[in-house]
């Protein structure tokens, strides 16, 4: 049985992944660039990159193709545009950026490290509103919280 990273590793060998400052100076040379968030609408409304569509991870594929009711159309028409697709650590990108791959999509990567990274190197984020989030704001946000249930036990066996 494969796990969650092994699977990340996996789509990595396919998927090219950028830094955040790569993602920066990417933005500055081509304004054509469309940035993909793949994370929850609640996520992607607390804060996410200026001007970046949110298309969750759990309705990607179809809103990639015409007459779905997920349909993102300036999605749809970006299949020869330069796409970086981001999420909140860099997983969930790899995967939708693997996924965007198969279906056709020609130069799509992945943030590395996400926005945690994209926050760490002081980049801006903005809210639903349009508000700047402050950095500080944004590590708070961005530390995980496990809740005791979701850990593993200590008799667990992996099999």
């Amino acid at each position: 049985m494969m796990r969650f990273l092994e699977l990340i590793r996996n789509c990595l060998t396919e998927v090219k992944e950028i830094m955040p400052w790569d993602l920066e100076e990417r933005l500055q040379e081509n304004p054509d660039l469309l940035i993909v968030d793949v994370r929850e609408p609640y996520e992607f409304d607390a804060m996410h990159i200026p001007g970046s569509i949110n298309v969750p991870r759990g309705i990607l594929e179809s809103a990639c193709e015409w007459d779905y009711e997920e349909t993102e159309p300036e999605l749809v028409k970006a299949r020869d545009r330069e796409i970086v697709v981001v999420c909140r650590s860099g997983y969930r990108s790899v995967l939708a950026a693997n996924s965007m791959q198969v279906l056709g999509y020609k130069d799509v990567a992945s943030l590395k490290t996400g926005l945690r990274g994209w926050n760490d190197y002081e980049q801006p984020l903005q809210d639903q509103a349009i508000k700047a989030v402050d950095v500080e704001d944004a590590d708070e946000y961005f530390t995980a919280r496990l809740r005791p249930e979701q850990m593993k036990p200590k008799d667990w066996v992996d099999s």
